[in-house]
């Protein structure tokens, strides 16, 4: 199974994992425990079905993503120094090319779930900073996951995903790492405008 496919079924279990307003009196595990329906309703929704409904049936799942994933913190954590040296504006600005990068990227294999069972392990919480330990059980495949959290505002939210060793945001980092040595920030950020592009003009 390729990296990217366990990925995808990560943020699946992430998408479908969260309620809104998750608090963080519930603890990190709590929040992470998966409430399948609103998310299982928008992909069995005959009605939301079909390359032509693609668009309300991502923002419908995106909705949902956006309360359980910090997606400006990811994308701080992605950028590294960069982050510091950049404006609020040009911040804003990548913030939304990253998400709907990953958007992009993962979202789509999401029809493909089809059945995964995942098991919570532990946690370890240090401060505002959790790590919560799974095994997910794909056909005969057992594949360890942990989910890196963070606590703001009285609620936990994800901020990277781990898998069998591998970071989902180390990974991103290390391409923009050298793509902003080559190009600077602004290449980068051509770069992420011309790959969304490429992914509608593809009808992804």
């Amino acid at each position: 199974m390729s990296m990217k496919r366990l990925f995808a079924i990560m943020f699946f279990f992430m998408l479908v994992g969260w309620a809104p307003a998750v608090m963080a009196s519930s603890g990190p595990t709590e929040a992470l425990k998966p409430t399948l329906t609103d998310i299982m309703a928008i992909l069995s929704n005959p009605s939301l079905a079909g390359n032509e409904q693609k668009l309300v049936r991502r923002s419908k799942i995106m909705d949902i993503a956006e309360q359980g994933f910090d997606f400006q913190e990811m994308s701080k954590r992605v950028l590294g120094k960069t982050w510091k040296k950049i404006d609020s504006q040009q911040r804003e600005h990548f913030v939304g090319l990253f998400t709907k990068l990953l958007e992009n990227v993962y979202i789509g294999k999401l029809e493909g779930y089809s059945g995964q069972e995942i098991v919570y392990k532990d946690e370890r919480i240090k401060g505002k900073r959790a790590a919560v330990s799974t095994v997910v059980q794909d056909q005969q495949m057992l594949i360890p996951v942990n989910y890196i959290m963070i606590e703001k505002d009285a609620s936990w939210q994800v901020y990277d995903i781990n898998i069998e060793g591998v970071s989902l945001l180390r990974n991103y980092r290390e391409q923009f790492k050298s793509i902003i040595r080559k190009q600077k920030f602004e290449g980068l950020v051509k770069v992420l405008e011309e790959k969304n592009t490429s992914f509608d003009s593809e009808g992804s």
